[in-house]
């Protein structure tokens, strides 16, 4: 499920769940557990989060996920926000090498990091949650917003829209884009351009900056997860959700 090297204390790690790597519960887990550890572990000075040619993470397994009782999804959401918490105010450099489409949860994956390169491609990134009747926490707005702005962010999250590399550079949600065979070069050489300065103060600089990303997460969790279920179980949601599993099947 995770593919881990660490090579002079850069943890590089591959997501390896199927061919577009969607996000169910054991991904999640898995997820909170590698960053928790790599935090306090002195032999990781930094992560790079990459994925398979042609897919960095398609974001939630929403075949999984749909067939999931009441206590399971419920439990879902809230580890889901937990790991976007513990990778948000990950300490440590955490960079991103999209290796292809990044969609929804994949793209929240992505925005967490401190820096994103992504494959050269006719692929797609961002969050499109919403036409899905899914509905979007607050700190995913602010994760989104803080690096293409508010009012982009909500133009493009009201209406689903996935976008282009180009787009993405453009708007600032991708730093760099890099043929498929520069990517991990490229990551490795931004991650080492981290690390090049004291990891104490960049450290606490880097928590100090994201104070108001951070400050999103200090909500009551318990409310906001009964609101995501009551529009999980909403029968139009299900509705929408059907026809994108008969589509995926067939």
């Amino acid at each position: 499920m995770l593919n881990k090297t660490n090579n002079n204390g850069v943890l590089t790690v591959q997501l390896d769940r199927g061919r577009a790597n969607p996000i169910n519960f054991d991904l999640v887990e898995a997820l909170i557990q590698l960053f928790t550890e790599a935090k306090s572990d002195d032999t990781v000075k930094g992560i790079i989060l990459t994925g398979k040619p042609g897919f960095f993470s398609v974001g939630l397994d929403i075949i999984e996920l749909f067939d999931y009782d009441r206590d399971k999804i419920k439990a879902f959401w809230k580890r889901f926000t937990e790991m976007v918490q513990t990778l948000a105010s990950f300490p440590k450099p955490y960079i991103t090498a999209i290796s292809g489409h990044s969609p929804a949860g994949g793209c929240i994956l992505a925005i967490c990091s401190d820096y994103r390169v992504m494959a050269e491609g006719k692929y797609r990134i961002g969050l499109n949650e919403v036409p899905l009747g899914i509905v979007l926490p607050n700190y995913g707005f602010q994760l989104y917003s803080y690096w293409i702005g508010k009012r982009q962010a909500y133009h493009y999250l009201m209406v689903g829209h996935l976008l282009t590399i180009e787009e993405a550079v453009a708007c600032g949600l991708l730093d760099e884009v890099v043929p498929f065979e520069q990517l991990m070069e490229r990551a490795e050489h931004k991650m080492a351009d981290y690390l090049k300065h004291n990891q104490s103060g960049w450290q606490q600089s880097k928590v100090n900056i994201r104070k108001d990303i951070l400050d999103a997460f200090n909500f009551d969790l318990d409310a906001d997860i009964e609101h995501r279920m009551e529009q999980w179980w909403a029968p139009e949601t299900r509705a929408i959700m059907k026809t994108m599993i008969d589509r995926l099947k067939s």
